[in-house]
C-alpha cells in the first residue's frame, strides 16, 4: 500500500516509522534536502526534494496510484492545499495536520470544500485527554468499557484491598478469569509483566469476561467520580494552554493562565472569555504562589519546553496541589517521569500517531479502539488468516513489553491468554498497547510474506 507524507518533521518520522512495520510503502517529500539525507539513513523510505505544492511533483509521483496522503509541513494552510490538490488527482484518502486555533470551529467546512478526508490537531487532541482526566476523571463509559462479551474495568487498587502487595501471578490466582491489562502508576501507563507487583496508589484496568467484570465493578465502583473542579492553573498559553484555557472556562473553571510573550497575552485575553491571563515567566514560583498556587484543584505545564513543564509540575506536586499534568514530548523522559509522581504525563506525538494509524488502518483491521490516559490504547481486531499472529503461540511472537494479547473473543467462548495461547482465524482480539510501541504493533498487525 502506498502512502505520501508531505513535510520531515517529528510527526512524519514517526508515523513513517510505524508504517514501516506493516505492509506499507513509504514517500516523503520535503523542501529541505538536509532533513531528507538524515531521514532517509534512518528510514528504508523514498524521499523527493520539491514542494508538493506544485501539483507537477503530485502528478510526476502518480499520486492517483496512492491509498494514502498525509500533509504536515509547519504550515496549516498548505497542509491544506497540498492535501486538497492529492485529493483532486486521485489520491484516496488524504490527511491534513491543522493546528491553529482559528481554524478549529470549521473543520467540517474545510473537510467538505477541500475534500479533506480527516484532519488532526495535535494540541486538540492532548487537550481532550487533559480535559477528559480533570473534567470526568477519566471514566471509561461510568468506569467500564465493554466490546461483545470482553469487557475492561478500571479502578484503584485500594478498592480491592486484597491485591495490594501481590505480584502479577498472585493476582491471577485471586481472579484467575481476568487479567490486569495495565497499570496507572505516578502519571505513566505500564503493562504490568511477572515481576510487577501491585501498589495501594496504582489504578488498575481489569479485562475479563463481560458477566465477571460487571460483578467486579459492584464492589469496586467509586461513586460521584465526577469532579467538582473548580481551580486551574495552566502554565503555558500556547495552542494547547489556549484549547484547555477555553474548554474548561466553557464547563465553569476558574482559570489562571500564565504566558511570558506580552504579545501573545494580548492574544488570549481577547480570545478568551472568562479567563485570567497572566504576563510572567511560569518559572517565577513567588508570582504563582502569591496567585494562590496552593489552592488550585489542578496544575497543567503546557509550555514548549519539556524540561520546564516536568520542573514546574514537580514543584506543584510539592506545593499539594492534587491533580498535576504534564505535556512532554521527549521518549527519554519517562522513566524520570514515573519517580517524580505526577499524576499524568502526554505526548502530543504518540497520541496523534496514533490518531494517523487508526485512520490509515481504516475498518479492515480496527473494529474499535480507545486510549487510556493518552499514553496507551486498547482496541478489538479481527484476526484474519495472513496476519503474523495467526497459527502461533504467543510465546513465540516476541512481543515488545509495552504490547498485550488482552483477551481473545471466539464464538462464544472467552480466552484470557497465556503464552501458549494460540490465535486462530476470525477471533476476536483485544490489544492494548503503549502509544509509544505503536511501529512494534503494526508488525504484530503485518501480513505474512
Amino acid at each position: 500500500m502506498n502512502v505520501a507524507i508531505v513535510g520531515a518533521g517529528k510527526l512524519s518520522f514517526r508515523v513513517a516509522e510505524a508504517l514501516l512495520g506493516g505492509d506499507y510503502a513509504i514517500t516523503i517529500i520535503d523542501k529541505n534536502n538536509d532533513v531528507l539525507q538524515k531521514l532517509s539513513q534512518q528510514l528504508d523510505v523514498m524521499t523527493i526534494n520539491a514542494d508538493a505544492r506544485d501539483i507537477s511533483v503530485l502528478k510526476n509521483l502518480d499520486i492517483k496510484d496512492f491509498q494514502y496522503l498525509l500533509a504536515a509541513t509547519d504550515n496549516d494552510e498548505t497542509n491544506m492545499v497540498i492535501a486538497s490538490f492529492a485529493k483532486k488527482l486521485g489520491c484516496r484518502r488524504v490527511i491534513a495536520r491543522v493546528r491553529d486555533p482559528e481554524h478549529m470551529n470549521q473543520f467540517g467546512f474545510i473537510k467538505e470544500t477541500m475534500g479533506i478526508d480527516s484532519i488532526v490537531n495535535p494540541d486538540l487532541s492532548i487537550t481532550l485527554e487533559i480535559y477528559k482526566y480533570l473534567a470526568e476523571k477519566y471514566t471509561l463509559s461510568n468506569g467500564i468499557f465493554t466490546s461483545g462479551k470482553i469487557a475492561l474495568i478500571e479502578f484503584p487498587a485500594r478498592k480491592f484491598n486484597k491485591l495490594v502487595g501481590l505480584s502479577i501471578p498472585q493476582v491471577r490466582e485471586v481472579m484467575p478469569n481476568m487479567l490486569i491489562a495495565a497499570i496507572s502508576r505516578n502519571g505513566k501507563v505500564i503493562i504490568p509483566h511477572g515481576d510487577d507487583d501491585i501498589r495501594e496508589r496504582d489504578y488498575l484496568y481489569v479485562i475479563g469476561e463481560k458477566d465477571q467484570i460487571i460483578e467486579l465493578n459492584k464492589r469496586v465502583h467509586e461513586k460521584g467520580k465526577y469532579t467538582n473542579l473548580q481551580k486551574v492553573m495552566i502554565i503555558g498559553g500556547g495552542k494547547t494552554g489556549f484549547y484547555l484555557a477555553e474548554k474548561l472556562s466553557e464547563f465553569g473553571v476558574a482559570v489562571k493562565l500564565v504566558e511570558k510573550s506580552m504579545e501573545r497575552c494580548r492574544y488570549l485575553s481577547t480570545h478568551l472569555n472568562n479567563v485570567m491571563v497572566l504576563h510572567s515567566d511560569g518559572t517565577d514560583i513567588p508570582l504563582l504562589e502569591e496567585e494562590n498556587m496552593n489552592e488550585m484543584d489542578a496544575f497543567v505545564t503546557a509550555t514548549g519546553y519539556d524540561e520546564e513543564n516536568l520542573l514546574l509540575a514537580l514543584t506543584a506536586k510539592q506545593h499539594g496541589i492534587e491533580d498535576v499534568i504534564s505535556k512532554v514530548s521527549h521518549e527519554s523522559y519517562k522513566d524520570l517521569i514515573e519517580r517524580m509522581g505526577v499524576d499524568m504525563v502526554l505526548n502530543p506525538l504518540d497520541i496523534t500517531a496514533s490518531n494517523i494509524l487508526r485512520f490509515i488502518q481504516g475498518s479492515k483491521k480496527i473494529i474499535s479502539s480507545l486510549l487510556i490516559q493518552g499514553q496507551a490504547e486498547i482496541m478489538e481486531i479481527v484476526a484474519h488468516s495472513h496476519m503474523n499472529m495467526i497459527d502461533v503461540p504467543l510465546h513465540k511472537l516476541d512481543l515488545p513489553d509495552g504490547v498485550l494479547i488482552a483477551a481473545i473473543h471466539r464464538g462464544q467462548k472467552v480466552i484470557i491468554p497465556d503464552g501458549n495461547t494460540v490465535i486462530k482465524w476470525n477471533d476476536r482480539v483485544i490489544i492494548l498497547s503503549l502509544l509509544s510501541e505503536i511501529g512494534d504493533l503494526e508488525k504484530l498487525l503485518k501480513n505474512k510474506n
